[in-house]
């Protein structure tokens, strides 16, 4: 009986948190980490000016989290109200909760497709031209969270590799703190190798039409002629929009209707927050995800 107050006490203190959050009106924007804090908040700023007036909020807050993992730690909590996530990502917080969040949108390709592909990267003078050059060699995943950067590697990359699994391919595996760091460590030589993200749609040597490369080149710190393509995945399902589930449904809408809007309304916001070139949104829900979510399931758990 204890228990059961005790549970049905807890439950009352985190409705109550959940009402004082809407009558607080504000919305709460988490932004994964792997990228510079101060360029993060940059590309969501205009999401900041937007949103009050449009979902009738007193201010928007941004949360740039360290990590993947920051984010998904306050979409479960419910400290968060949106966030776009990878797909391995959004599986975490499926598996641990599934009624923590809704995906509702997901980009699509300047080639109409709605995936992307895990891209490995190496130095162009490291002498590597094909993926199983990396045998014996130090291998640099993203981000144990991130779907390009670490669980479609593992999952599909030991058929490139004759079966082998990823870690007996390889001297040491380890992880660069996010797909820009990343990919700066690769250049920095800490990593022979390393896994991050592209569209895959248009040229290698421009970083892709988007995705972390084409961001990285955009912002001036990578030049793509020093780095050489080993291996590009089978496509992936690009990540959700995610808001959080017991957000009342007259703020769902008018959030997913200005989205949906948002490439039109204001490109240059659209193309900031999303990192390159897209033609806009499509609607998705679970469904969309389940092959993501029974491959981290299998793979490395929850």
């Amino acid at each position: 009986m204890l228990k059961k107050t005790l549970l049905a006490t807890a439950a009352l203190v985190a409705l109550a948190g959940n009402v004082m959050a809407e009558d607080l009106k504000e919305f709460r924007i988490g932004i994964l980490g792997g990228e510079n804090e101060a360029d993060r908040l940059r590309n969501f700023q205009c999401m900041t000016e937007k949103l009050p007036s449009v979902l009738g909020v007193e201010k928007v807050s941004l949360f740039p989290a360290a990590d993947y993992d920051g984010v998904i730690q306050g979409l479960l909590g419910g400290t968060l109200d949106y966030a776009e996530l990878g797909a391995s990502g959004y599986a975490k917080v499926y598996l641990e909760d599934p009624q923590a969040v809704e995906p509702i949108l997901t980009t699509v390709q300047t080639d109409g497709s709605m995936g992307y592909h895990s891209i490995m990267v190496a130095r162009k003078d490291s002498g590597m031209t094909k993926v199983t050059d990396i045998k014996g060699k130090k291998l640099g995943y993203a981000d144990p969270d991130s779907t390009s950067g670490y669980l479609i590697p593992v999952v599909t990359l030991p058929e490139a590799l004759g079966g082998t699994p990823v870690k007996e391919f390889v001297a040491e595996t380890g992880f660069g703190g996010g797909h820009e760091n990343l990919v700066l460590e690769v250049v920095k030589g800490t990593f022979d190798a390393g896994t991050t993200w592209g569209s895959g749609v248009g040229d290698f040597k421009d970083g892709y039409s988007s995705g972390n490369l084409r961001k990285m080149v955009d912002k001036g710190v990578l030049n793509m002629d020093d780095l050489v393509e080993l291996w590009k995945s089978p496509l992936i399902p690009n990540g959700p929009v995610v808001v959080r589930a017991s957000m009342n449904d007259d703020m769902k809408a008018k959030f997913k209707a200005f989205m949906m809007e948002l490439p039109k309304s204001d490109p240059a916001c659209f193309s900031a927050i999303q990192g390159g070139d897209f033609t806009g949104f499509s609607e998705v829900d679970v469904d969309f995800y389940k092959p993501i979510i029974d491959a981290r399931k299998a793979t490395i758990g929850g």
